[in-house]
C-alpha cells in the first residue's frame, strides 16, 4: 500500500509492506534502484525526526499524549466537536471550558546549545515553567530549534526563556511555527 501520509512536511509517500525480511529487502533494493537516476538516497529516523520537527508535526509521547489535550497541542482543527458523541468528548469539552493553562510553542536557541526532549525550561528569573517536547539542530535552517510546552504568559513571540542544558541555562526565544513550510506549487 502506498499513502500520501508523509510525516516530514515534504511532498512524499509512505510504502507499507509485509514485515518479513525477504519482502522488505526486495522492496528496499527495488526502490533504491528505481530512484538511483534521480539521486534517491536512504535516510533514517533521525532525518525524519528533524523534518517532522521543522514542520511542527506532532509525535505521540512528545507533543501529544494521554495527558496533553488537542487544544494545548494546537491541534484543535482536527477535533470536530460538532460531529456528535465520541469517546473523550466530555473531557475535551471540560478542558476547553477551563481554558488553556499551557500551550505548545516553537523555540530557537539564541545562545550556543541544543534543547533536547524533556529538557526543563525556566523564566529569566529562574522559575521552572515548562519543558521541551522535541528539540534538534535543523540542518536546513542552520539553527537549533525545539517545541516546548509553556504557560500562556510565556507564549508570545520573542519571549526569552532559559533551557537547562546539563548544568547550564541557555537562552532561547519563542518563534513562529512551523519553522519551515514547503512551498506549494
Amino acid at each position: 500500500m502506498i499513502a500520501r501520509t508523509g510525516y516530514t512536511g515534504e511532498d512524499g509517500f509512505e510504502i507499507y509492506i509485509p514485515a518479513d525480511e525477504a519482502t522488505s529487502t526486495r522492496v528496499w533494493n527495488e526502490v533504491l534502484d528505481a530512484g538511483a537516476e534521480f539521486g534517491l538516497l536512504p535516510c533514517g529516523l533521525g532525518a525524519r525526526n528533524t523534518l517532522r520537527l521543522e514542520s511542527k508535526m506532532a509525535l505521540y509521547g512528545h507533543e501529544i499524549s494521554d495527558t496533553i489535550n488537542v487544544w494545548e497541542a494546537d491541534l484543535g482543527r482536527y477535533c470536530k466537536m460538532e460531529k456528535g458523541d465520541f469517546i473523550g468528548r466530555a473531557g475535551l469539552e471540560k478542558a476547553k471550558g477551563e481554558g488553556l493553562r499551557r500551550t505548545l510553542v516553537g523555540l530557537e536557541m539564541i545562545e550556543r546549545g541544543i534543547g533536547r526532549d524533556d529538557y526543563k525550561l525556566y523564566s529569566e528569573s529562574g522559575e521552572e515553567i515548562g519543558y521541551i517536547t522535541s528539540g534538534s539542530p535543523a540542518p536546513f535552517l542552520k539553527k537549533n530549534i525545539a517545541l516546548a510546552y509553556v504557560p500562556l504568559s510565556y507564549s508570545q513571540l520573542g519571549t526569552v526563556v532559559l533551557v537547562e542544558v546539563r548544568t547550564q541555562k541557555i537562552k532561547a526565544q519563542v518563534v513562529p511555527t512551523p519553522f519551515y513550510k514547503r512551498a506549494r506549487k
